[in-house]
C-alpha cells in the first residue's frame, strides 16, 4: 500500500498524507462529492475532479497488481519463476510490460516453432544461438536430420531451428519495449483508400502524419473509415532502426553460425515482432484518442449541466411538427404544467391552421403571463421559429430560444415524464421537457443518458464503459455542486446525489408522496435510507421550507452544531440564517478565523464553507455565469455575408474547433486556428459549451449547408 500511495502521489503530485486519506474514505465507501465537500481537512481539501482522477489510477494500479499476482502465480505454478523474473515483474509498471515478461511463458496455440520443436531441433537452435566461431552449421544440422520426423534434410533441420530462435526472439521482453519506442516515437500512420468512390472520409484516402503527434478525432475517423471499409490503414516503422535494434541484441561476433541467427533475427522482426506491435501501436492510439474524446465529452457535458437557468420566465415549449401539428405545452416559472395544445402553423398554404395558432399562442401569452418561448431543434424548428416571430411584434416582452436538445434526447426525456404525465402523448411530455429544458438544464438533462446528449466527437466509437462512467461523473459532479431541493426533485435527479441510487431515489419520491419531506431528518424515514446513505447525501439535500433553515443550506447536519455556535459567537440568531447573512465573513475575520474555527471545532475549510453558506444560504452557483441568449429576430444562411458580425452560442466544442449557434439552423465552424492570435493546443483553452461569443461569417456554402466562422476580428 505504501508504495501505491507514494506512486499515486508522484503522479498527481500531492503529498502522500493526502493520498493516504483519500484512498481510506474511498475504501470506507465514501463517495466523492461528499470527500470532496465534507472531508476537505483529511484530503487536504482535494476538488472533485482531483479526487476523481486519483480514484481512476487507484483502480489502474490496483488491476495491475492484480494482473501481476495473476502472472506470478502461473509462473510459480509452472515451476520458471526466478529471482531475476520475480524482480522484473515487481518493477514493470504498466500492463504492457507485464505481459512481455510472461508473453515466453503463456501456453500459445501451434506455431512454427511448435512443430520444430517437436522434431526434436531445440538442441541445434541452442548451439546457432551460442554462435560458435568454430563449426559448421550444416555439419551440425545433418545429425538432426529424420525423415519419421519430417526433416528430410540440413537445411530443413536449419529452417526450423531458426523457427524456434525467431520465436524466442520475438518473446524477448526489453527488446519489444524498446521496437515500442521506436514505432511510437517515429513511426508513421499512413492511410490510403480502400474503394474508388467518393465519401466522408476522402480526406484520408492520401495521409500520412507521425504516430506520435496523430490527433485524437483523426485516429477515431480513420478507424471508422477502416471498419466502414473506405480505408485501408497501416504503421510504417522506420524499418532500418528496428532491424538493426533486434541485430544488435541478438548477434555477435561474424561466424558461420551468425549467419543463421542473422536470418532468425530478421524473420523474427518481420513475420512476428512488427505484426504483433503494429496492433499494440494501433491499439495504443486508439486508447489515447478514446481518452482524449471522452475528457472533450465530459467537459462540453459538465458546461451543458451548468448552463445558468432562466429563472422566473413562465414558459412556452414548442415540439415541432408538420402534419401532426407542433405540440405546446406551458408551464409556470416552477415547472409545473399550466395548459397544452396544438398548432398547425408549419405547413404551407395552411392559413387556417395558422391563423388558429397565433390565437391559440397569444392566448396563452395573455392568460398565463408567458414571457419566453422554448423552440426544439427539431423537424420543422425553422418553420416553427419563422411562424414565432412573426408573432413577437404582437408580443411584447416575449423572447425564444432553440433548444438544442430537442429530437432522441428531449424525446427519452419525455418517456421518463411518463409517470408524471399519464394522460399525455409522447410529443405532449417533449414539449414539456423542451420548456423544462430552458428553465433548468440541470434538472431535465439529467432524465437523458449522458451519451445521447451529443456534445462530444465519435462517442459511438469510444469504449463505452469508459465513456458511461465518466459521464456519469460529470453528472454526479454537477448535481452536488448545485444542490437539489428534496421536496421537489424528480427520482432522476435525486438518483445522482452522492450516496442515492435510483432505487434510493424512488423510495424518497413514494415517502415524499405520501408524507411530505418538511426537514432533513425526514429523510431518516425514508425505506433503506440507512445512517451511511444519509451521511453521503445529506448536505446536498436542501429543505428549503423546513423549520430549520440550515436545512435549506450546503451544510451538512454533522456540522449543524459547529454552524450555531458560529452564529452565536459572532452575535446572530439561527433565524438569521433564512434571507441570508450578508456582513458575516467580516464578523468571522474581525473575530479571528482560527479562533473561531477552534472554538466552533471544525478546520479552517469547513469554517470557510460554513460562512459561505450563512452568507447566501443555498446558493446556485450557475447563477454567477452568463445567461443564455433569448432572441427575438431569425436568421437564414441566406442572409449571412462574408465579414458580418454575430452573437453565438457554443454548442459543441472538438478537437479541432467549436460549433457555434449563431440562430440559422445551421451551427457554424470556427476552426482552432481561427480561435485566438495567440497559439492553443486545444480549443477548450479558448472556449467553452454554453460561452456567448462574438463571431465574424468568413463563408458559407448553402448547398453543403457549412458556414465558416471565425473569432479573429477581420483587419
Amino acid at each position: 500500500m505504501d508504495i501505491m500511495i507514494e506512486k499515486l502521489a508522484q503522479d498527481l503530485s500531492l503529498r502522500p498524507e493526502q493520498v493516504k486519506a483519500a484512498v481510506e474514505l474511498l475504501d470506507a465507501g465514501n463517495t466523492i462529492p461528499f470527500i470532496a465537500r465534507y472531508r476537505k481537512e483529511m484530503t487536504g481539501s482535494l476538488d472533485d475532479q482531483v479526487l476523481r482522477t486519483l480514484s481512476e489510477n487507484l483502480e489502474r494500479m490496483r488491476n495491475l497488481n492484480k494482473r501481476r499476482e495473476e502472472i506470478t502465480k502461473a509462473l510459480t505454478e509452472q515451476g520458471v519463476l526466478t529471482d531475476v523474473l520475480q524482480k522484473k515483474l515487481e518493477k514493470a509498471a504498466t500492463l504492457s510490460e507485464l505481459e512481455d515478461l510472461y508473453r515466453p511463458f503463456r501456453p500459445k496455440r501451434r506455431t512454427r516453432a511448435t512443430a520444430a520443436k517437436e522434431h526434436g531441433l531445440e538442441p541445434l537452435a541452442a548451439w546457432l544461438v551460442m554462435q560458435h566461431k568454430n563449426g559448421d552449421p550444416y555439419e551440425k544440422a545433418a545429425a538432426f536430420v529424420d525423415p519419421e520426423k519430417d526433416v528430410p534434410d540440413a537445411e530443413t533441420a536449419l529452417a526450423g531451428a531458426r523457427d524456434i530462435i525467431a520465436e524466442a526472439i520475438s518473446d524477448e521482453a526489453s527488446l519489444r519495449k524498446q521496437l515500442r519506442f521506436l514505432l511510437v516515437r517515429e513511426g508513421v500512420l499512413a492511410v490510403k483508400a480502400a474503394k474508388e468512390e467518393d465519401s466522408v472520409y476522402s480526406t484520408y484516402y492520401d495521409f500520412r502524419e507521425p504516430v506520435r503527434s496523430v490527433a485524437a478525432h483523426r485516429i477515431l475517423a480513420v478507424n471508422r473509415g477502416e471498419r466502414e471499409e473506405f480505408l485501408k490503414v497501416s504503421i510504417e516503422p522506420p524499418e532500418q532502426k528496428c532491424l538493426q535494434a533486434v541485430r544488435d541484441m541478438f548477434l555477435q561476433d561474424p561466424c558461420p553460425a551468425a549467419d543463421q541467427v542473422r536470418m532468425a533475427c530478421d524473420d523474427a522482426w518481420t513475420r512476428l515482432l512488427f505484426p504483433s506491435l503494429e496492433r499494440e501501436v494501433r491499439n495504443l492510439l486508439t486508447d489515447r484518442a478514446n481518452d482524449s474524446a471522452i475528457k472533450v465529452f465530459s467537459q462540453n457535458l459538465h458546461q451543458l449541466l451548468m448552463q445558468p437557468p432562466i429563472r422566473g420566465k413562465v414558459t412556452l415549449g414548442v415540439d415541432p411538427g408538420f402534419r401532426t401539428g407542433c405540440k405546446l405545452a406551458v408551464i409556470d416559472e416552477n415547472g409545473k404544467v399550466l395548459d397544452t395544445g396544438v398548432g398547425y402553423f408549419t405547413l404551407p398554404g395552411n392559413e387556417a391552421g395558422k391563423a388558429a395558432a397565433a390565437r391559440l399562442i397569444k392566448g396563452f401569452v395573455a392568460k398565463y403571463g408567458v414571457t419566453a418561448i422554448a423552440i426544439g431543434n427539431g423537424t420543422a424548428s425553422r418553420e416553427s421559429e419563422q411562424f414565432i416571430v412573426s408573432l413577437l411584434p404582437e408580443l411584447p416582452g416575449v423572447a425564444y430560444m432553440i433548444v438544442s436538445e430537442a429530437g432522441a434526447s428531449v424525446y427519452s426525456a419525455s418517456k421518463l415524464a411518463a409517470e408524471e404525465f399519464p394522460d399525455f402523448d409522447v410529443t405532449q411530455r417533449s414539449a414539456v421537457s423542451i420548456a423544462r429544458r430552458m428553465q433548468d438544464p440541470l434538472a431535465e438533462l439529467v432524465k437523458i443518458e449522458p451519451k445521447a446528449i451529443g456534445v462530444g466527437q465519435y462517442q459511438h466509437d469510444l469504449k463505452q464503459n469508459e465513456l458511461t462512467a465518466a459521464l456519469d461523473g460529470v453528472v454526479e459532479q454537477c448535481v452536488n455542486q448545485v444542490g437539489v431541493e428534496a421536496s421537489t426533485a424528480s427520482a432522476a435527479l435525486l438518483s445522482h446525489v452522492a450516496g442515492i441510487g435510483p432505487a434510493l431515489a424512488k423510495n424518497i419520491v413514494a415517502y415524499r408522496e405520501e408524507n411530505g419531506i418538511l426537514s432533513r431528518s425526514d429523510l431518516k424515514k425514508v425505506p433503506k435510507l440507512g445512517p451511511k446513505a444519509f451521511e453521503q447525501c445529506a448536505g446536498f439535500l436542501r429543505v428549503r421550507d423546513s423549520r430549520n433553515p440550515l436545512d435549506a443550506t450546503a451544510v451538512h447536519p454533522e456540522s449543524y452544531d459547529a454552524a450555531k455556535s458560529i452564529l452565536s459567537l459572532l452575535g446572530y440568531q439561527i433565524g438569521d440564517v433564512k434571507g441570508g447573512i450578508a456582513d458575516i465573513d467580516k464578523r468571522a475575520e474581525a473575530y479571528g478565523t482560527e479562533k473561531l474555527a477552534e472554538k466552533a471545532g471544525v478546520g479552517i475549510p469547513t469554517l470557510k464553507d460554513i460562512l459561505s453558506e450563512l452568507k447566501k444560504p443555498g446558493r446556485d452557483p450557475r447563477d454567477d455565469l452568463p445567461k443564455p441568449v433569448l432572441r427575438t429576430d431569425v436568421l437564414e444562411m441566406k442572409d449571412l455575408k462574408p465579414g458580418m458580425e454575430l452573437r453565438g452560442t457554443v454548442r459543441n466544442v472538438i478537437d479541432f474547433g467549436a460549433f457555434i449557434d449563431i440562430g440559422v439552423h445551421q451551427d457554424g465552424l470556427v476552426h482552432i486556428s481561427r480561435m485566438s492570435d495567440k497559439f492553443i493546443r486545444h480549443p477548450s483553452e479558448v472556449v467553452k459549451v454554453g460561452d456567448v461569443v462574438t463571431v465574424w461569417v468568413l463563408n458559407v456554402d448553402e448547398q453543403k449547408k457549412r458556414i465558416a466562422l471565425t473569432m479573429k476580428r477581420p483587419d
